[in-house]
């Protein structure tokens, strides 16, 4: 079987890798390898941190997908001989004032309900793991669970096992033959064929002839890196998460000393960095951590990712020969094994499933069809997840 993925970033290079590692021959084509969302990423891996109200479809989705990420990144390491900032130090999430250490009691609940192992310790406790936070948090939910990578070193690992398969090309189309997709179309004119295609292109997949309209929505935001001075480092030693007068921040330290710090979360379509984004990041950070103005500013990036209605991905079937896996949005990362293992799971299968998984009917494009919303909504996360884990997520 020989394969093209559509999309270099971590779900169509993970999905590559997974499909190489079961004996598929694999061409993935982009134009700018692993220089979209995953670029800009903080590669936090938070399935507790990330839950929030009204999101109970993404819940288990998240779990199960922490769940293989020490194997995934440990054969991905052997494998490709890199060393991919990863870090199992839990994350704190600091309330900047007592409103905020009362919505963060709050989302403990919800926590808990969801099966997640958290708990609230005041403030000075906080403080006393990690000196560098301002005597004015309050409070702090510790995460043992919730832990990062760096993307930048995961997509360059990616990169290096699949070698050439990569070719640097825009995909303009895809080619169909009887109601089946059997390749696709490059920017100059180039058609390739493949027995399967998997369209990852993130929020450009609706600019791929016959790829079907999907509900994506672009939510740009911008990523500032850091490096504290020698005096200062490390300055952090876990994920400082937090909420200040309700806004979320985060400071991603690396084990080589740099300082992620985001997020900010805009829909207006404009591509370049807001002034007004980096400003805010960087005062609601020191609220939490004041000499982070002690730091020096190494980059500012700001990338789109690719949101769905419902915030959870879509991975589905289009027809016989194509699967789209995007609709990530600011869970790519984490994510990413689970998403590699579902859409390779799709592409080996044989035409169209009839009888998907619960899981992957959690996923499915079809849930945004008329009438389908409602009910998808409804499902609960052990309805949704009666599966075993592993590869048959």
């Amino acid at each position: 079987m020989h394969v093209i993925v559509v999309g270099a970033g971590i779900i169509g290079l993970s999905t590559a890798w997974n499909l190489r590692r079961r004996g598929v021959s694999v061409t993935i084509i982009d134009p700018a390898p692993a220089m979209g969302a995953s670029h800009a990423a903080a590669g936090m891996l938070a399935p507790a941190a990330e839950v929030v109200w009204g999101q109970s479809p993404l819940y288990p989705l998240m779990r199960a997908s922490a769940d293989l990420y020490p194997d995934f990144a440990a054969e991905l390491a052997a494998a490709s001989g890199h060393d991919l900032g990863y870090s199992s130090a839990e994350t704190f999430v600091c309330a900047g004032d007592r409103a905020d250490l009362a919505s963060l009691r709050e989302l403990i609940d919800l926590q808990r309900a969801a099966g997640f192992d958290v708990s609230l310790v005041p403030g000075s406790r906080a403080r006393d793991l990690e000196p560098a936070l301002s005597p004015g948090v309050c409070g702090a939910v510790t995460i043992p669970g919730d832990h990062s990578i760096d993307p930048r070193r995961l997509t360059g690992a990616l990169l290096a096992v699949l070698g050439d398969a990569v070719v640097r090309a825009r995909v303009t189309g895809l080619l169909s033959q009887a109601g089946r997709t059997v390749g696709v179309e490059l920017e100059d004119g180039t058609r390739l064929k493949a027995d399967q295609v998997v369209v990852a292109a993130g929020g450009s997949c609706n600019d791929i002839s016959g790829v079907p309209a999907l509900p994506l929505r672009q939510v740009w935001g911008e990523v500032i890196r850091l490096r504290a001075p020698e005096t200062l480092t490390p300055l952090l030693t876990r994920t400082i998460r937090g909420l200040v007068k309700g806004r979320p921040v985060y400071v991603v330290p690396r084990p080589d000393g740099e300082l992620v710090l985001g997020a900010t979360s805009r829909e207006d379509g404009r591509s370049g960095i807001n002034a007004g984004g980096v400003h805010q990041l960087l005062r609601d950070a020191e609220r939490l951590v004041p000499a982070i103005l002690e730091a020096e500013i190494t980059d500012i990036t700001t990338r789109a990712r690719p949101g769905s209605p419902d915030d959870v991905p879509i991975i589905g079937r289009i027809d016989p020969g194509c699967v789209v896996s995007t609709g990530f949005f600011r869970h790519g990362i984490l994510l990413a094994p689970l998403g590699a293992n579902l859409t390779a799971d799709l592409v080996r299968e044989s035409g169209t499933l009839t009888r998907p998984t619960e899981t992957l009917a959690a996923v499915t494009p079809d849930r945004f069809a008329e009438g389908a919303h409602a009910q998808h909504l409804q499902t609960t996360p052990t309805e949704m997840f009666q599966q075993p884990t592993g590869s048959q997520l």
